[in-house]
């Protein structure tokens, strides 16, 4: 329906934060926004679903698996408050689509330039696992933001659910492989690139490290700078 005085993005964005779909994760994303964790018992938890983030003229879109129980849930912004957050954004301020290299509060000042982020799943779920029907309720979310993100080129894709979701809604079911950098362009698509999810089970124990991730958005950078210097030679 459409509203008098509102974007398309204004009224996409109150849809996700007012969803109550899922009944387990509704649930859970409110107990534990409730009951909350010592370290944070003084804030205000965000306690709903996370909208995506970012610049809506972005040529590159991350999307992630779902918010923290601690992290986004907690301060209301993607990636924002959690270990997942540090590291992705430090990477992101290294690569130049970031302002600054920390993001903490959803008021922080952090902008993105030319990259959105966004999430299979928009409520936290318990064990960071959501179920295949929670995922498939949820993701016609990530379709909406994927079709009034006008100027898309790409997507980064954070972890194996993230993957084979967006070959699902996105990439006509193709049978690519999920493997860290893989990369994949196919005609009348936008490029995809797979990534480790930058969570701690994988950044503490080695799995993807420092380097590794780097490497990722070096690739983003030179594929945007290649298109640039195409658009420029024609």
């Amino acid at each position: 329906m459409y509203m008098a005085g509102h974007s398309e993005w204004d009224i996409l964005n109150q849809q996700i934060i007012t969803c109550r779909n899922c009944p387990r994760l509704t649930e859970w994303r409110e107990k534990v926004a409730a009951e909350k964790r010592k370290a944070y018992q003084n804030e205000m938890y965000w306690g709903k679903p996370v909208p995506g983030f970012g610049d809506r003229t972005a040529r590159v879109l991350v999307v992630g698996l779902a918010p923290g129980a601690h992290g986004s849930n907690r301060t209301g912004r993607m990636f924002t408050g959690d270990a997942s957050g540090v590291f992705l954004y430090k990477a992101l301020f290294n690569a130049g689509f970031s302002n600054q290299p920390q993001s903490n509060y959803k008021d922080d000042l952090l902008e993105l330039n030319n990259l959105f982020i966004s999430a299979v799943c928009r409520c936290a779920p318990p064990g960071n696992k959501p179920s295949p029907q929670e995922i498939n309720t949820c993701i016609t979310y990530l379709e909406r933001e994927i079709r009034l993100l006008e100027h898309l080129e790409g997507i980064v894709a954070l972890g194996k659910v993230a993957f084979d979701t967006l070959l699902k809604i996105q990439y006509n079911g193709m049978r690519y492989r999920f493997s860290h950098g893989a990369y994949y362009s196919p005609h009348g698509y936008p490029w995809l690139i797979a990534s480790y999810h930058p969570s701690r089970q994988n950044t503490q124990t080695g799995r993807l490290s420092i380097t590794m991730f780097d490497q990722i958005w070096r690739t983003v950078m030179n594929l945007l700078d290649h298109k640039e210097q195409s658009i420029a030679h024609s």
